[in-house]
């Protein structure tokens, strides 16, 4: 098998195992915010608005929507938590491994 050959099945079987990884954590203060509908935050105080990012393709492969989703969802709800927010509302779906996130304190 030439070597070029290996090194693209190398690769292409790397980016598949990769794409299944999970690789943000839920931290303990991100465990504490929740994540609600805008419907759900009327007696409480805004903080802004956070935009998270992730990675969507790993060499050109699309990873799994789900996992990265869950990834952007966990890493909005731990940034929350170290801006003193304890409750986050998605703004939008995520886009190409974006996501903005509205922030809020509530009782």
């Amino acid at each position: 098998m030439p070597f070029k050959k290996i090194i693209t099945l190398t690769t292409v079987a790397l980016a598949v195992s990769l794409s299944a990884c999970t690789w943000v954590k839920l931290s303990d203060a991100g465990k504490n915010v929740d994540v609600r509908r805008s419907t759900g935050v009327g007696n409480c105080k805004s903080l802004g608005t956070l935009s998270v990012s992730g990675i969507d393709k790993i060499t050109g492969i699309s990873r799994n929507k789900n996992k990265v989703e869950t990834e952007l969802l966990t890493q909005a709800r731990n940034d929350a938590a170290s801006m003193g927010a304890n409750v986050i509302v998605p703004l939008e779906q995520p886009v190409e491994g974006n996501q903005q996130f509205k922030m809020y304190h509530c009782p």
